[in-house]
């Protein structure tokens, strides 16, 4: 197959590259993705990041550009790469009309975290809508997905690269191409790329399938330099298979008592709403945290319903009805992650620790409780609830993602850079498989920044990959 462009995954990156470069004149462009539908791990995500948009202007929100880049890269520590940073930001109001220009439709502004910022721009349908859409019109204006379609290596001819080999229903299929972008969305599944790169290799992956880091290794292969490896974009903690609006997952994430494999609280529970916070936490904890609360917080719960919401998928408010159903099918499954009991002494055996350690917790919780004040952690006293009426319940929950956030060495047009910091002719890269936008951990209080930065890469590499091919309006 001979084209002007291949987009290599059709996640939310690779979606707005093909989509964008096209708009850009771009005449012949194909998307493959290996696995049997497009959005990737977009389809699980809610909104993207704007800063200074109309939609942000119409209701007197005011986050400007410069707030935004002082913000993240201060929080990185000025790891992040600032010129890469600054083109995000510059682009992103810009993206939130490009996506009302193809179709997509946004519900409101908000943050993901209490106080934080308000960037986060909300799609009517959440993303796999918003992806679809994109989508939608990139076919409908000639574009060519291919499912089922894995990229397996690039041609790199005297260091250009000029195409991508791929196999399609099982048979090799090379792609000419006068340039690439690589959008394949990370190396969450990856045990060898985990284990070598990151703190906490076991890491719970939610929402990513077959993300292999395939993309990243054939940059590599065509002389990318490597930048990000070992960043994860942590998410609340959890057990695998759960949804975002499980009952039983809501109710162990409020942050009520925490306590880790030993039987010691470790954590200032409040810091799950900024999930890279609590993902830190931790794992230096030992990779465990066992939510405990008793009866009256069950109630609580169901009556009154959840302080802490859970994104979009359970407001504030929302009401825990279907937690025993949940609890009881856990339990069933024999993985002890879910226990109920009639005394401390009787979790304290199930959970696996020290009864006086537990007891001993327990008690300081509640006396926290009574006073009104933490004296451990300073938490608010919003969240301090005693542990009394029986039963109690416990829920082990461990370290999980949404992502791996770097792999490969960028600069601020998305050109992928070689150790000698030269762009690399005809190799993009972008989304998740691209390394610069964030330090050492994953930037919570720019709410919506991921798929903002899925969507904002992919139509800076677009365009200029449209100037590069010479097909640019």
């Amino acid at each position: 197959m001979s084209v002007d462009l291949v987009v290599v995954g059709a996640g939310g990156s690779g979606v707005s590259a093909a989509r964008q470069a096209q708009m850009s004149g771009v005449k012949n462009v194909v998307l493959i993705e290996k696995q049997p539908a497009i959005g990737g791990t977009a389809n699980f995500c809610e909104g993207m990041f704007a800063a200074e948009s109309s939609l942000q202007s119409q209701v007197g929100i005011v986050v400007t550009r410069e707030h935004a880049f002082r913000t993240i890269m201060e929080y990185s520590h000025w790891k992040a790469n600032p010129r890469l940073v600054r083109a995000f930001i510059d682009k992103s109001a810009e993206s939130i009309e490009w996506m009302k220009q193809n179709g997509v439709a946004f519900k409101y502004v908000a943050a993901t975290t209490p106080g934080a910022p308000m960037t986060w721009h909300v799609f009517d349908g959440l993303c796999k809508k918003a992806v679809n859409t994109l989508a939608a019109r990139f076919t409908e204006n000639g574009g060519k997905i291919l499912t089922k379609t894995p990229g397996k290596s690039l041609i790199n001819e005297k260091g250009t690269v000029l195409g991508v080999t791929a196999e399609q229903d099982g048979a090799p299929l090379e792609i000419r191409a006068k340039a690439v972008i690589i959008a394949t969305g990370g190396y969450a599944n990856s045990k060898e790329l985990m284990t070598k790169y990151t703190d906490y290799p076991d890491t719970i992956p939610i929402g990513n399938i077959g993300k292999d880091g395939d993309g990243i290794k054939m940059a590599w292969a065509a002389g990318a330099a490597k930048e990000g490896m070992g960043v994860l974009q942590t998410y609340r903690p959890g057990l695998p298979k759960y949804l975002a609006n499980s009952h039983l997952m809501a109710a162990a994430r409020q942050p009520y008592l925490w306590i880790d494999h030993n039987g010691f609280r470790f954590t200032d529970e409040t810091i799950q709403s900024n999930w890279p916070f609590a993902g830190n936490a931790l794992v230096k904890s030992g990779g465990t945290a066992i939510s405990i609360f008793d009866a009256d917080t069950r109630k609580f719960l169901e009556t009154n319903g959840i302080e802490q919401p859970m994104g979009e998928y359970l407001h504030s408010g929302s009401k825990l009805m279907k937690f025993e159903e949940e609890l009881q099918k856990e339990i069933a499954t024999g993985n002890n992650k879910a226990f109920v009991a009639n005394s401390l002494a009787e979790l304290a055996q199930k959970i696996g620790v020290n009864p006086a350690v537990l007891e001993e917790t327990i008690t300081q919780n509640n006396t926290f409780a009574e006073q009104r004040a933490d004296g451990q952690f300073f938490k608010s006293p919003k969240f301090l609830r005693p542990v009394k009426t029986p039963p109690f319940y416990a829920v082990k929950l461990h370290p999980t993602m949404l992502g791996t956030l770097g792999g490969v060495r960028v600069n601020e047009k998305l050109q992928a850079v070689g150790e000698n910091g030269m762009p690399i002719p005809g190799l993009y890269v972008v989304g998740n498989d691209a390394g610069g936008m964030y330090g050492d951990t994953y930037d919570l209080l720019m709410s919506g920044s991921t798929m903002g930065f899925a969507v904002n890469s992919g139509r800076i590499a677009g365009e200029n990959a449209a100037k590069y091919i010479g097909a640019a309006k």
